[in-house]
């Protein structure tokens, strides 16, 4: 008899399953409440209960995990100081999505170096939001692969469907039963119906394939997600961070009976893929903020410890300590001016509100 599967699979790895990997690495009451508590706050920030802003920000993508925690103390310190005025959640992506082929980050490839120990990947992709939460400190990620949330997703207390992503009914339905708010960035060509479709959709029961805590092939039914929502990234055209262009997604976001609350992502098509203007990004936003505007209520931003990125792939030994090895980022410097200013300057606006 011919061979009719596999033809092109050069092998199998059995993983632990999502319910092994949580008894190793086990979440306590503590790590509970800080992943319940944020999530509240996120809501309530999209709801309009709470009018302070909410600011992801973080490293591109994690590569090494010592930078992590190195970033991760100072953010700390500084969500506690600023917490009057920002929620401040850690951008912790370990997936990559690419355009072609690249590094697809850290889960598939931790030693960078083309040998995929994802199970290597997803144990301490775990650890280390483990040892954020207990810290104190909220973590959020993007979802690239729909099986990876039943690893880590109990750590994450706000989630993103990228731009390369958002019209794919898998993603959609994944969001669905995801137990955090769920950004939705608009399409890379600058497209904002996609994701509004894709926020719609995911409000919504479904039911598809996935796979339980044992591992196993299941179908799942969601409730579907009310805490869904627009980011602006910019697009291949143009920004999307201007007044005219958010005026324009409030309009589309009421056409589709949505809540006109976005996010803008400062990087991206927003900046150039430039990290210094994000800068003026920033600085835009806080002005539209001056000049009364409500449906923005909160913003990503791209930071590591020094700017900019560094070439890879190369010998890892030779990468340079806390610079991007993905799209160019603001250094700790950078970050905590434009946070601090930001925060002088949005409490001098809401007290003359």
């Amino acid at each position: 008899m011919q061979q009719l599967q596999d033809l092109r699979v050069s092998r199998i790895i059995t993983l632990s399953s999502p319910k092994a990997l949580k008894e190793k690495l086990p979440v306590t009451e503590h790590i509970a409440d800080t992943v319940y508590k944020a999530r509240q706050e996120v809501e309530n920030i999209l709801t309009g209960k709470d009018s302070r802003m909410l600011v992801i920000v973080g490293p591109c993508s994690i590569h090494d995990i010592k930078a992590a925690r190195d970033y991760a103390s100072r953010l700390f310190a500084l969500r506690k100081e600023l917490e009057s005025e920002f929620c401040i959640v850690m951008r912790v992506y370990f997936e990559k999505p690419r355009t072609t082929i690249g590094w697809k980050g850290f889960i598939n490839d931790p030693h960078l170096n083309d040998t995929y120990d994802i199970e290597h990947g997803l144990f301490h992709a775990r650890k280390l939001l483990i040892e954020l939460n207990e810290m104190g400190l909220p973590a959020a990620t993007e979802f690239l692969d729909p099986i990876s949330p039943q690893y880590v997703a109990d750590l994450i207390s706000w989630a993103a469907i990228g731009a390369r992503t958002i019209e794919s009914q898998t993603h959609r339905q994944m969001a669905s039963g995801l137990s955090m708010p769920v950004g939705f960035k608009n399409a890379t060509d600058g497209r904002l119906q996609v994701a509004i479709d894709a926020i719609r959709s995911a409000m919504h029961q479904h039911s598809f394939l996935g796979i339980d805590q044992d591992g196993h092939s299941s179908v799942i039914t969601t409730k579907g997600n009310p805490f869904g929502h627009l980011v602006l990234r910019g697009g291949s055209s143009k920004p999307n961070y201007d007044a005219d262009s958010i005026a324009h997604a409030e309009k589309q976001l009421r056409k589709a009976d949505l809540t006109p609350h976005l996010l803008v992502d400062c990087s991206h098509a927003n900046s150039g893929k430039k990290c210094g203007n994000q800068l003026k990004v920033w600085a835009d936003i806080l002005a539209q903020k001056e000049q009364g505007n409500t449906s923005i209520v909160g913003v990503m931003i791209e930071s590591n410890i020094f700017s900019g990125n560094q070439p890879f792939p190369v010998d890892p030994r030779e990468l340079q300590y806390g610079v991007s090895i993905t799209d160019e980022c603001v250094s700790w410097e950078e970050t905590e001016r434009m946070l601090r200013d930001g925060a002088a300057f949005m409490k001098q606006v809401r007290s003359k509100a």
